[in-house]
């Protein structure tokens, strides 16, 4: 097979190991009823005017199953901290104590739990059409090159190769979504 249809499979592998990192990443975020610290992940907080992630200025522990514990490196950021969470999407209420911030993570209702199911089933169908983009894009890509006079065998060859990746990625992120879905709505 030729060397640039090959780079163009090898890119669109990567790219596509990419979006599942990504959509694995995006998981992560999603509680499953008990306390982690990466549920405050991407929660900024304004520290002396600049917009910083909450892990850049405090540690993030879980004393137990249920509670979070923010602790600042500063002690006059617990305000700030408290502030973020409370505006942020995540529906917790966090108390300080004058030396941290605690969260205690309420069990998830079953109404909840099915809401972030489909939560789940929406950050993967995301993922999928990030998958599907990549192979449009590297099939024409590889059409560009038959119009350069690449051979159609090799064309045809590299189409079906790239729809084999495909398929194994959409395989990856549909098990992704299982597990997390057992997880969910595990009690």
């Amino acid at each position: 097979m030729n060397e640039e249809i090959q780079l163009f499979l090898e890119e669109a592998k990567d790219l596509m190991g990419k979006a599942i990192v990504h959509f694995s990443a995006e998981l992560a975020k999603i509680r499953a009823g008990k306390a982690m610290p990466n549920m405050l992940d991407g929660i900024m907080v304004d520290y002396y005017g600049a917009m910083t992630p909450i892990q850049q200025v405090a540690s993030v522990n879980t004393p137990d199953a249920r509670t979070l514990a923010i602790k600042p490196w500063e002690k006059n950021m617990i305000s700030e901290i408290e502030k973020s969470i409370i505006n942020s999407d995540l529906g917790l209420n966090p108390q300080n104590n004058g030396e941290m911030v605690m969260i205690n993570v309420p069990p998830l209702t079953e109404e909840r739990r099915k809401n972030l199911v489909k939560q789940v089933k929406a950050e993967a169908e995301t993922a999928k059409v990030s998958v599907r983009n990549i192979r449009k894009d590297a099939n024409e890509s590889i059409r560009k090159l038959m119009k350069e006079g690449a051979a159609e065998d090799d064309v045809k060859r590299a189409e079906d190769e790239v729809q084999k990746l495909t398929d194994s990625h959409s395989v990856k992120i549909d098990k992704l979504v299982d597990a997390k879905e057992v997880e969910i709505m595990t009690v």
